[in-house]
């Protein structure tokens, strides 16, 4: 009874562990009889090796270059084969933890007595009783648990536990060879510093690579993994003070097991921890790109490609090791956020955002927003960030978006050249209009609103006669309400549709009388996309923001653009002459790229967003404004944004100035490449009434207000070299107000 007391206790205290308690148990029951026969059959009858569920690593998000920029994670661990962990580590390891490793078959008794006789005489734990092969055991049981209760058994310090143990280590030790075994300790073990397994240790500790750790840094290592929270570097110079006494104990212990010199290990013990501490980021909070690392991590969970259940998919995310490069591009990418920070503060309530996507591809190149990513100080509703993906829908962590205004226009542009009109046609067009009849939904249902008046939009044209180029280039509210219901509400809608037009919310679209005016709210992850099927002459390409997987096995899987022809390729090439006009004719008239761009402003009703979405035939991108609090509540007229006051915001005030300076950058190692010709023969000759001498007439007075203009500028300079001073402000000289 004495000695069993005896080897309970020992197993209890832990320091000498289930190898001494097992091993000595066997011998004091022998004289029993059947019940020796059974403790005998405990260690000759061995269970199969323990169950290993494959370990949880971190899954990389990658820039189309391969530069990690986000990464998620249950643990932090990369799993590497032994060949790829330094000699060095793999003896300074087996020195502190398991000296006879190679030697012994999972149970070292003569190991355990003497770490027993060695922690006795320094009154702690200076070297371990448990055998590697134990300690990867252990660890295996921890990782496999899924709650509290069984982690807790994992580890309790009771002897049935320390037996348990011991008979799947000689399990394993049948299972696998020696180096395996090692291996996989190697990836299992915690470190500390919220690093798992050596690898990720090595880059939170030293910065550094498990294949280049110094006999040093392996030496800390080594001697982390027995008391990886009381010498977690990161929590202080009481904590690496330990971890700096663990790390010559590892250098003593090789030194004395001849795998170093003696002067090796002094030399090693003057040197200082040398820390080079690497942060390791987990969730989108703490990326780099936050707004496109949140756009991937919602299609990682929505897309049953990669798991049944969102459950599923969320722990494949967190723990599958998983390495996925994405379409981003960092020198877009950092055009737009630059763009952006030159017009609209973080602080602002009124907040930009921009999405650039590839043509032909639907790669998305660059998502990026006025705010910062994550929650204001005290949870407060409005300041400097936001958890909302403001460039993406609803689905991918979205707000329910702005109102597109009159990007719109494209949608009736391209239905009227689909069903036979051509450049020059038009018609004339008066100061209002009141959609009470012509409009039915695509259910067939009459929509007509007679109790709306619609008026052209403020700096974006008025009536008079107007040709499909004309209603575009000045953006014509009630020339393209009078040619949608010419062409039809519904085929409208449908060429949205085939375009990717879809509500940032995912409600079905609202196919109203104002639907070519761009009611219907919509993100600029979206609206890109359909902008840059035009460029892909009328190829229409789901945004997509991943390329390639790699899964833990090292096997890849490619992501192929998923496109189809929404257009004829004609009618695209004849939208993108039309919008070309927009840049030297139209609404952007001054502002453009130093290579051919089409595109189209938007400026809602009553001011309350506004949008640029325009392309190169390499790329296209879409810039949205509005209020955060609500775009209806608090319209963008008399308003402070940035640096800059505005009396009201249209789209070429504010987001086609982003749009080109974000443009500009992302281009400048692209080949400047123009668009193909439109058919004339298809789309020429077209006539509107009244159209040509509308023209001259408009011709004639920008040409006098360009007199007048100048002979006012004349005469303020002559007035300032005469030392008088002017009798009033002018127009050109306009007073900035702020908002208070």
């Amino acid at each position: 009874m004495t000695v069993l007391k005896s080897v309970g206790g020992l197993g209890l205290a832990g320091a000498v562990g289930g190898v001494l308690a097992a091993g000595l148990a066997a011998p004091v029951v022998s004289g029993g009889g059947l019940a020796a026969k059974n403790v005998a059959n405990t260690f000759v009858d061995l269970p199969p090796a323990p169950r290993e569920e494959p370990l949880a690593q971190v899954t990389r998000l990658l820039d189309k270059d391969g530069r990690p920029f986000a990464q998620f994670y249950e643990a932090n661990r990369t799993a590497v084969r032994l060949g790829a962990v330094a000699p060095v580590m793999r003896k300074a390891i087996v020195a502190i933890e398991d000296a006879r490793f190679y030697e012994h078959g999972g149970l070292d008794v003569r190991g355990t007595f003497r770490a027993l006789l060695t922690n006795t005489q320094a009154g702690g734990i200076r070297q371990g009783g448990s055998s590697l092969t134990q300690q990867l055991v252990k660890n295996i049981l921890v990782e496999n648990a899924r709650t509290e209760a069984e982690r807790d058994r994992a580890r309790a310090p009771n002897l049935a536990r320390k037996i348990t143990e011991l008979r799947y280590a000689m399990a394993l030790e049948r299972k696998y060879r020696k180096d395996e075994i090692l291996e996989r300790y190697l990836n299992i073990a915690y470190f500390g510093a919220g690093a798992h397994g050596v690898q990720a240790a090595a880059r939170r500790f030293f910065s550094t690579s498990a294949s280049r750790l110094t006999l040093t840094q392996a030496a800390t290592l080594a001697g982390a993994v027995r008391m990886p929270y009381s010498t977690d570097p990161s929590l202080g110079t009481a904590h690496r003070a330990r971890l700096r006494e663990r790390r010559d104990l590892v250098l003593d212990r090789m030194a004395g097991l001849e795998l170093i010199t003696q002067q090796e290990a002094a030399n090693a013990k003057r040197s200082p921890l040398d820390l080079k501490l690497k942060p390791e980021p987990g969730g989108c909070e703490q990326s780099a790109y936050p707004f496109y690392c949140l756009y991937v991590k919602h299609e990682l969970l929505s897309n049953p490609a990669f798991g049944n259940t969102a459950a599923q998919r969320r722990a494949r995310m967190a723990r599958g090791g998983l390495v996925i490069r994405t379409s981003l591009d960092p020198i877009a990418q950092h055009a737009a956020e630059q763009a952006i920070k030159r017009h609209v503060h973080p602080e602002d309530t009124e907040v930009a955002a921009e999405a650039m996507v590839e043509p032909g591809t639907g790669r998305i190149r660059a998502m990026a927003a006025s705010k910062q990513f994550g929650r204001n100080p005290g949870n407060r509703k409005n300041g400097p960030r936001t958890t909302f993906n403001l460039p993406a829908d609803v689905a991918h962590g979205g707000g329910q978006g702005f109102q597109a205004g009159s990007t719109f226009k494209v949608f009736t542009l391209a239905t009227a050249l689909m069903q036979g009109w051509r450049f020059g046609d038009g018609f004339q067009t008066p100061g209002e209009l009141v959609p009470g009849q012509g409009y039915r939904n695509c259910a067939g249902r009459p929509v007509n609103d007679p109790d709306t008046r619609v008026l052209n939009a403020s700096g974006e044209g008025s009536g008079g006669p107007h040709s499909i180029e004309t209603g575009t280039w000045k953006s014509v509210n009630i020339f393209y309400m009078m040619l949608e219901r010419k062409v039809g509400l519904c085929n409208v809608v449908k060429t949205a549709k085939a375009l990717g037009a879809v509500r940032a919310d995912g409600k079905p679209l609202r196919e109203v009388p104002t639907f070519t005016l761009g009611v219907n709210e919509m993100d600029p992850v979206t609206v890109a996309a359909s902008f840059a099927a035009f460029a892909a002459r009328g190829v229409y390409c789901r945004p997509l923001a991943i390329m390639e997987i790699t899964g833990r096995d090292g096997r890849r899987t490619h992501v192929p653009p998923a496109c189809e022809r929404a257009i004829e390729r004609p009618v695209a090439d004849a939208v993108n002459h039309v919008l070309e006009g927009v840049f030297d004719k139209g609404t952007m008239k001054g502002q453009g790229l130093d290579r051919p761009a089409a595109g189209k402003t938007g400026t809602n009703n009553g001011y309350t967003s506004a949008w640029f979405a325009g392309y190169t035939p390499q790329l296209a991108a879409a810039v949205s404004v509005g209020d955060i609090r609500g775009s209806y509540r608090f319209p963008l007229q008399g308003v402070q944004i940035g640096d800059q006051y505005y009396g009201s915001v249209q789209g070429a005030s504010l987001p086609g100035p982003i749009w080109v300076e974000s443009m500009r950058p992302a281009l400048r190692r692209v080949e400047p490449r123009g668009f193909p010709g439109p058919d004339k023969s298809r789309f020429g000759g077209g006539h509107t009434p009244g159209l040509k001498e509308a023209l001259a007439e408009e011709e004639q007075r920008e040409k006098q207000r360009g007199d007048r203009a100048f002979a006012k500028r004349h005469r303020r300079l002559l007035q300032w070299l005469l030392g008088r001073a002017p009798s009033a402000p002018s127009q050109e000289w306009p007073l900035r107000r702020r908002r208070h």
